[in-house]
């Protein structure tokens, strides 16, 4: 079967939310607005045309990247399967645009931003809940605890130069801080 895939710029609606399945898959849902631009010429100005409105969903690591990278307004650009879900409200059957993401990143035409790449090595943390921001809090018991989930943002500590400690609350190398 064709599928039909799409690269849509714009802005985000609200912040990323992350659930897990049933089965333990996480998967995170957002609003992107894409809003087309064109010049009147009797204005002599730029004018916005009509908004284009699709809920993106993002799963396992792109999912939970999503959320710990990207939040409400932030200029994205994002590539998937674009697909029609149809349901009935008030007894009329309506369609909805969707798109599957399999790649979402920051508008750099509007904005920098610094990429850091994780260990793919990493065992995942389970997740049981979500904080305040939708950030997964890690359920685990074992070591892995302080593992990054794969595919999550991580921030290297360097060691004091003087006394050769890491600071306060900080793992001993290996380790990584889930952003």
């Amino acid at each position: 079967m064709n599928e039909t895939t799409v690269t849509i710029v714009g802005n985000l609606v609200d912040d990323p939310r992350m659930r897990t399945t049933d089965t333990g898959i996480e998967v995170t849902s957002f609003r992107i607005a894409s809003t087309a631009r064109r010049f009147d010429r009797e204005t002599a100005r730029w004018v916005d045309a009509g908004s284009l409105y699709l809920g993106v969903t993002c799963w396992r690591a792109l999912g939970v990247n999503v959320v710990a990278s990207i939040g409400k307004g932030d200029p994205v650009v994002v590539h998937g399967r674009l697909f029609t879900r149809q349901y009935e409200r008030d007894g009329q059957v309506r369609s909805a645009y969707e798109l599957d993401a399999a790649a979402v990143g920051p508008d750099l035409a509007r904005g920098t931003a610094t990429f850091q790449r994780v260990a793919r090595d990493a065992v995942p943390a389970t997740y049981s809940a979500t904080d305040e921001r939708g950030m997964p809090e890690t359920s685990t018991t074992d070591d892995t605890a302080d593992a990054p989930h794969r595919g999550a943002l991580v921030a290297s500590v360097d060691r004091d130069a003087g006394t050769g400690e890491l600071p306060a609350g900080v793992a001993e190398p290996g380790s990584a801080a889930v952003l």
